[in-house]
Order: C-alpha cells, then structure tokens, then sequence
C-alpha cells in the first residue's frame, strides 16, 4: 500500500497522530519514514523506542500535524482561503481581539459567527463521515476508485479513476509492463494523471535529485522527457527548487 492509500485509509485518531502502526514498524503518513518496532534509536544523548522516535521525526521533519494538513489542497481540506486563516490563526491560540485586528475584522462579534460556522462544518463532517460508514455495510456496487495523491494540485473529474480504468491506461500505454517505456503521451488528462502515477514510482522517496538525474530517469519513459517532468510538477508528484537545482517527490 503507497502513502496516498495509508493516508486516506487512516482514522481521525491517526491522521492527528500523524503515522499508522504496523506488525512491525511505525509509519510516518506524511513522508512513508518506517521505523521499526524492537529498535532503540538514539537521538542527541538520549536513547528512544521506536514509537517515541516516529513522534520525534513528525516534529522535526513535518512540525505539527494541523499545520500539515491545512496546507493541502483547498480542494481536499473544503476550506476557504479565509476559513484557512482563521483556523490557524484559533490554532495559534490568538484571542479574537488579536484575529479582529490582524485580518482588519470588523468586529469581534463577526469572529464569533466564524467560530459558530466552522463548529456547523464540523457537525456535518461528523453526520456525513457516518452515513458513509454505514453505506460502505449496504453498497455492493461501489466501484473502486483510486485514492488522490495528497498533492493533487486540480482536484477534479480526471481523478475520477477506478483500480480498472488504471490498470486498462498503464496495458494501453506501457505495453511493456509499468518498468518498461512509455509509448506515447496520452492526450486526455485522465490518461496524463494515470500515467505520472505509474512514472513517479521510478524515483525514491527522501532523494534530491540534480536536474541531470531526473532528466535520466525520464528519458528511459520516453523521450520528450521535459514534457513529463513538466507535468509531474505541474500535477503536484514531483517538486523543485527555485532555480531547478534540485528535485524530489513531494510529500
């Protein structure tokens, strides 16, 4: 299971957590770190067990989990850019005095209807996560849909993919199986997403890589490999510094 599955897989209790527990190891639901259970990890002149140091690696790699996840996607949080910003700044701990006069809020009256609307959204989450709970009980005929990458930068229609539809893009287009070459570029958007998620898997997690390097590994998919870079930027898998310098998959 890749960390997009994990993550959309995960309860409440975990994504607050920040990592799943495994048989034998922690795993970090932001990154994919694993650490392994039965390990004591050292840090500074302290010795940890293994699900302190988990604990550990989301504070110093990912800092709060609220702050994470209110970062995605507007389309993955449903949140407004305003709503955004009252959440973190409540998350700061910042009094409504303080939030009235650094977003120029009228009055404090107005912070408090913000408060009432958010606790509303909350209270349909809630009713909402439960009725899907309880139709996943009675609907056998669910498709099986494939789950977003957490960077999806344009949540819509293309994502709309079943396990099927992406297994007949990737026989379509890597004719070879998903090691092999791309044989062309699709057109459709659709067919574009499903093949950037079978190319992103030719990169390690946790690297940078020099443009040189991604350039490499592209060009063994096919050869207009700066189009498939391109895209995997453009559609949230891969990112980079400023000055292309350097390049990862993004978490």
């Amino acid at each position: 299971m890749d960390i997009s599955e994990l993550f959309w897989n995960a309860d409440i209790e975990q994504l607050k957590a920040g990592y799943v527990e495994e048989k034998e190891t922690f795993i970090c639901l932001v990154c994919g770190e694993k650490v392994e259970k039965g390990i004591i990890y050292p840090h500074q002149a302290v010795l940890l067990e293994a699900e302190r140091f988990m604990k550990l690696h989301i504070e110093q790699e990912h800092g709060s989990m609220f702050h994470y996840l209110i970062s995605l996607n507007k389309k993955l949080t449903g949140l407004t850019d305003h709503q955004n910003s009252l959440l973190r700044l409540f998350y700061e701990g910042k009094s409504d005095t303080e939030i009235q006069a650094g977003l120029n809020i009228g009055s404090s009256s107005t912070i408090r209807n913000h408060r009432f609307v958010l606790k509303e959204k909350e209270r349909q989450a809630k009713i909402f996560l439960t009725m899907m709970e309880l139709l996943k009980e009675k609907d056998d005929h669910a498709p099986s849909f494939l789950p977003l990458h957490k960077n999806a930068t344009m949540v819509d229609d293309r994502y709309n993919m079943t396990e099927e539809e992406q297994q007949d893009v990737e026989k379509k287009f890597f004719p070879e199986g998903t090691d092999g070459p791309l044989i062309k570029f699709p057109k459709k958007e659709k067919q574009k997403l499903a093949t950037l998620r079978v190319i992103v898997k030719r990169f390690e997690l946790e690297k940078v890589y020099s443009e040189k390097e991604i350039n490499e590994v592209l060009k063994n998919v096919y050869a207009d490999f700066v189009t498939l870079r391109r895209y995997l930027i453009e559609y949230g898998f891969l990112d980079r510094k400023d000055d292309g310098s350097g390049y990862w998959v993004k978490n």
